[in-house]
């Protein structure tokens, strides 16, 4: 079921989003070289509390998963998808880090992500990178009252292929309000034209995850959590949560 927010609760969820970028931009400008992940998570953690905000993915536990999610970020190293733990990993000089951040405010939620390198980045890393962020604006420049949902995945599948990369099956994007997770599923591919109509006040987060050796294969690791690709090549990872309005689209998650 599909749960329209009133400009109230759409602004709720903007206070969240301030605190979900803030932490983004904190976090990627303390990923270096020598710095461990649970580092970066205890920093995200002292952010989202000093902003009188909650984090959404500590303790999470959707119904695949077999234990609750024990970090406040999702930091997903090199061939790590999404979901990666924070543990005492150090990062490296060329790493590629995609920082997923989840926080609520007063019962709401807002999510995004980015992939930043650790160093000096390669340049396929680089257009990796910059490739699924540009899939994530376009994703966002077709989000219209009276569009359809597909029309999204369909801007996202086509910037992706377009460049050569791989997109994990059966993941995406989704609704997102008093839970983190809500309906509708928003798959990264897809034909245009389909899926439920966008309506004034639906909130979606919009999550392309694209993969350098451009096959479409992926696994789940022994942890449980971290979806890694398929063949060890790396991804990246960028989101917003986007409210339908009939002025278009709007970003709840920039600072």
């Amino acid at each position: 079921m599909i749960r329209l927010k009133s400009l109230s609760e759409i602004a709720t969820m903007r206070e969240a989003g301030r605190v979900v970028a803030r932490t983004l931009a904190a976090v990627a400008e303390a990923a270096r070289a020598g710095v461990s992940l649970s580092e970066l998570d205890e920093l995200a953690a002292g952010l989202i509390s000093a902003a009188g905000a909650n984090p959404s993915f500590l303790g999470y536990r959707p119904t695949w998963a077999s234990t609750r999610y024990p970090g406040v970020l999702c930091l997903s190293v090199n061939d790590a998808i999404v979901h990666g733990i924070p543990n005492g990993r150090v990062l490296r000089d060329g790493d590629l880090l995609s920082i997923d951040c989840g926080a609520y405010v007063e019962g709401f939620h807002a999510d995004a992500a980015i992939t930043v390198g650790v160093g000096d980045l390669d340049d396929r890393a680089r257009h990796l990178s910059e490739t699924t962020r540009l899939a994530l604006e376009e994703g966002i420049a077709v989000v219209a009252v009276g569009g359809r949902l597909s029309d999204i995945s369909h801007a996202v599948e086509t910037v992706a292929r377009g460049a050569g990369y791989g997109v994990p099956p059966n993941m995406g994007g989704h609704g997102i309000g008093t839970k983190m997770h809500e309906d509708p599923h928003l798959a990264n591919t897809g034909r245009p034209g389909r899926g439920v109509r966008l309506r004034e006040g639906m909130v979606l987060a919009i999550e392309p995850m694209l993969i350098e050796s451009g096959r479409d294969r992926a696994r789940t690791a022994r942890d449980g959590w971290t979806v890694l690709t398929g063949d060890g090549s790396r991804a990246a990872h960028w989101e917003h949560s986007v409210a339908v309005t009939g002025d278009g689209p709007v970003i709840l998650t920039l600072p």
